[in-house]
């Protein structure tokens, strides 16, 4: 991957690269083998200061911007820690953008310095069964009760909720209204505790990222304190949307870094397996795909740097920001099925770790938002071309 052109740049990413070091892809196979969580890295990069980069000086963060983060996050997919190392830094690094804009200041002094820290764990929860990418359809119920809510239903792929004290939650505090163009009103969001008296968190079986659960979480009639709403009662959506570009560029940076090392992999795997007595590197037909592959890589990371600078500078980003997560989506993908081609029948043996990349960079194709919902905005916002939905 090319050097970053800053040198303050530089020196973060390779300040990470040689603290990773000591989590390397064996420690990740196991991590993902056992479903345990990574707390040793972690709390390494708590103790470092990365996991509060992104966070205001004034709650003890680094005060950095998106583009430092999603060097961060870069640089940790592509030690090989991949969506298992992403995961478990993401909210804490990002996720908390909304209440950084939004919310009061007591909330601000009560969670932000101890997420920057390291001390809060936060998840996410606002999908739902039968919503989906229809965010206006979420029937989670808050009801008001005294000076605070109840808060009544169901979420899924809720990430981290097992190691998560608190979740960020969009719920309808009032039905939508009959007009389409305001059927993202009445939508309220909350910091809450997960009090397993109220909430349920079941795990979901899922294909990789193994490490960091992602769970089905229901919601019993559970209180929430009134300075617990973030921003305005009923301007939930629109306070998360403060959060969906830079969401969008980090996953973009965890996409290419995940590519990376599928490329380091089979690169260095094809200069060392001989066949017909010459390294199978020397083939065009494995050599090509690999040099396309980092091509392709370094155009996404090129785009999410534009995305990221745009939101650092205060500059509108939606539509570079889904195009760095639309493009880097495809080529960590590509980059990690190439090198499971690559080693051929021993990409599929769980040692040469070039499976793992494959499974968990197939993930960033369907989410935080699919490839086609990307194409969707670019069309609509960039193209001018009316809706299809």
């Amino acid at each position: 991957m090319s050097d970053l052109r800053d040198p303050d740049h530089a020196l973060i990413a390779r300040t990470i690269r040689e603290r990773l070091t000591e989590f390397d892809d064996d420690y990740w196979l196991a991590c993902d083998r056992d479903h345990r969580f990574p707390w040793e890295f972690f709390n390494a990069m708590a103790a470092d200061g990365w996991v509060g980069i992104a966070a205001p000086e004034e709650y003890g963060g680094g005060g950095q911007g998106v583009t430092e983060a999603a060097i961060l996050m870069r640089e940790v997919a592509a030690s090989g820690a991949a969506m298992n190392g992403c995961t478990a830094l993401h909210m804490n690094v990002f996720g908390l953008q909304p209440v950084i804009k939004y919310g009061n200041d007591r909330l601000k002094e009560t969670f932000l310095p101890r997420a920057a820290a390291g001390d809060l764990h936060v998840a996410f929860a606002v999908t739902e069964p039968d919503a989906g990418t229809d965010t206006s359809r979420i029937t989670t119920r808050a009801v008001r009760d005294g000076d605070g809510w109840r808060i009544t239903g169901q979420k899924i792929w809720t990430s981290k909720a097992l190691e998560s004290s608190v979740a960020l939650m969009l719920a309808r505090t009032s039905p939508a209204p009959d007009d389409p163009a305001r059927r993202f009103d009445g939508l309220s969001l909350f910091l809450i505790d997960l009090d397993p008296e109220h909430v349920d968190i079941r795990p979901i079986p899922k294909t990789g990222r193994n490490a960091v659960a992602t769970c089905e979480t229901f919601y019993d009639d559970l209180p929430v304190e009134g300075w617990r709403l973030v921003g305005e009662e009923g301007k939930g959506f629109k306070h998360i949307l403060s959060g969906l570009n830079p969401e969008r560029v980090l996953i973009a940076a965890e996409a290419v870094g995940i590519g990376q090392a599928a490329v380091r992999r089979a690169t260095e795997y094809a200069k060392v397996r001989r066949v017909f007595d010459r390294p199978i590197g020397s083939n065009q037909a494995l050599s090509h795909p690999l040099a396309d592959a980092y091509a392709r890589l370094e155009a996404a990371w090129e785009m999410t740097l534009i995305a990221a600078t745009k939101y650092d500078s205060g500059q509108s980003c939606g539509a570079e920001a889904n195009i760095a997560k639309y493009l880097a989506a495809d080529a960590g993908y590509q980059a990690a099925d190439r090198a499971m081609q690559t080693h051929g029948g021993l990409g599929y043996a769980q040692e040469y770790h070039v499976e793992r990349y494959w499974r968990e960079a197939r993930i960033m194709r369907l989410a935080p938002v699919s490839q086609e919902m990307s194409l969707n905005f670019i069309a609509q916002q960039v193209l001018g071309l009316p809706r299809s939905y």
